[in-house]
């Protein structure tokens, strides 16, 4: 039995989320593979970081781009040469192509990224600029008021 989101409860009492609807089919509808396994931290408040486990990869093998407000981390795999490959019984250690790919908010900044024994950690933080820190709205009276013109009653 498939199961659908209502958002239209949400929808109602919030302004300018025109896609957030989109988004949820797209996370519902998303079959993406476990690899490479991934953690999201929240170290702080303002301060969030993205590990990933890559066993088997260099600095040269990964890129990290931003664009659009998407986060992309990408792979690349090796073919490794049949004889190598019949020498191994077994092989979990997965060194296959990949491309991880993280929405993030307006206000989230990569800060930097780091890549040390197999774990790529991205570090970012929220910035929130002052057009969208809460600010305090004054409430007229309605009472005509005289206003000042340049240092002369109006």
């Amino acid at each position: 039995m498939m199961r659908t989101l209502d958002l239209s409860p949400l929808l109602r009492s919030t302004i300018g989320f025109d896609n957030i609807n989109r988004m949820f089919d797209q996370v519902a509808n998303a079959k993406e593979a476990a690899y490479p396994p991934y953690d999201i931290e929240k170290v702080s408040e303002d301060d969030y970081r993205i590990t990933v486990a890559l066993a088997g990869f260099t600095e040269d093998d990964l890129s990290i781009t931003v664009q659009d407000g998407v986060l992309v981390i990408a792979g690349k795999g090796t073919e490794e040469e049949t004889e190598s490959t019949e020498r191994f019984l077994y092989r979990g250690i997965a060194k296959r192509a990949f491309e991880r790919r993280f929405k993030l908010a307006e206000t989230i900044r990569v800060l930097d990224a780091k890549f040390e024994n197999g774990l790529l950690v991205v570090n970012l933080q929220r910035e929130v600029p002052e057009h969208l820190k809460p600010r305090e709205i004054m409430i007229n009276s309605g009472k005509k008021s005289e206003k000042m013109i340049e240092g002369e009653a109006a």
